[in-house]
């Protein structure tokens, strides 16, 4: 019931997305060039096919993708380091992504530049890099904690952006500066079809790789004794759990810039409505989070006149009362 709730609520997301911005598209035109742009039709000069095809549609199917990305990774690094609070970006994977992907904007590598497979070729392996370090540090000395996983990833993640920060200064002009600083809140504005496949296919991996453990994820949630007892690998576990949400991360990342608080709220509000197994959690988490995201970079594109923010802005100023409502909540249990 809440799964056909959530794709119908996608559905009209999405149509609404394509159909509204600063020239608003009739619903018939919007259905008529989406078919015609699937059948491989030509556009009809005069119509707004090209505004719904070349535009439109790519944004909000990123915008899709991404929602669901940061839905599905908020849900299992929760049940990873054992959190509520926690969200995709804890363990710091956004950072190594974000300056792969600012030196091939500022520097010109990646092959790329500042649109597309150049920032997600280019951000990959800065991602790699520090799943690399992080997991390094926390293994330090044969042991593991999500205590020290979590440091770890905040403490090479605050490093790497120094370094970010340096090559925005040393951006060669004051537009391609502020274009840095835009994508880096969270800009979807340089969706295209060629940038959907490699999030899309990573996230549907994402899911399939998650929801075989989802079992595993909920013994893991009762405690490491529990889960062991229960024949759960948990170091083995945590291990391909870490991988995963940090290739999807940084993935994201690098073809959307950070958005945060989406993998933060979404978790929470299907937990509410679904319970806490992660079974049923995890497929309505990304339902939920595409939703959310296409919801908010519509307001982001339409909110304000002949001007757009960036989305990480839009998601900002919902998910700080959600984060201080849930640190209320948790501060009052006994």
């Amino acid at each position: 019931m809440v799964g056909s709730v959530l794709g119908a609520a996608l559905l009209a997301a999405l149509t609404a997305a394509v159909a509204l911005g600063s020239t608003d598209v009739p619903l018939s035109q919007v259905w008529s060039a989406v078919v015609r742009g699937v059948t491989g039709g030509e556009p009809v000069p005069g119509t707004s096919d090209l505004i719904v095809w070349q535009l439109r549609l790519p944004r909000a199917l990123l915008a899709a993708v991404v929602g669901a990305g940061l839905g599905l990774v908020g849900t299992a690094v929760q049940a990873l380091v054992r959190n509520p609070l926690a969200d995709p970006y804890l363990l710091g994977v956004s950072s190594g992504a974000s300056l792969g992907a600012v030196a091939a904007i500022v520097l010109g590598a990646g092959g790329g530049g500042a649109r597309g497979l150049g920032r997600t070729s280019a951000g990959f392996p800065g991602e790699q890099k520090k799943i690399a370090l992080v997991w390094a540090v926390a293994r330090r000395g044969g042991g593991f904690s999500s205590l020290r996983l979590v440091l770890a990833g905040v403490g090479v993640g605050q490093f790497l952006s120094g370094f970010t920060s340096y090559l925005v200064l040393r951006a060669g002009d004051e537009q391609q500066t502020q274009g840095v600083l835009f994508w880096l809140m969270g800009s979807l504005g340089g969706a295209r079809w060629e940038t959907l496949p490699v999030p899309a296919v990573t996230v549907a991996a994402g899911l399939v790789a998650l929801q075989a453990r989802a079992r595993a994820l909920n013994a893991l949630q009762m405690g490491d004794e529990t889960a062991a007892a229960l024949g759960v690998r948990v170091a083995g576990l945590r291990r391909e759990l870490f991988v995963v949400t940090s290739v999807l991360t940084g993935v994201l990342v690098s073809v959307s810039g950070a958005i945060g608080f989406v993998g933060l709220m979404v978790p929470h509000a299907c937990r509410l409505v679904a319970g806490g197994d992660l079974r049923r959690l995890l497929p309505l988490s990304a339902l939920a989070g595409a939703v959310l995201l296409v919801v908010v970079d519509l307001a982001a594109r339409t909110v304000l006149p002949d001007q757009e923010l960036p989305v990480g802005v839009v998601t900002s100023l919902i998910g700080a009362p959600a984060l201080l409502y849930l640190l209320d909540r948790r501060l009052e249990r006994p």
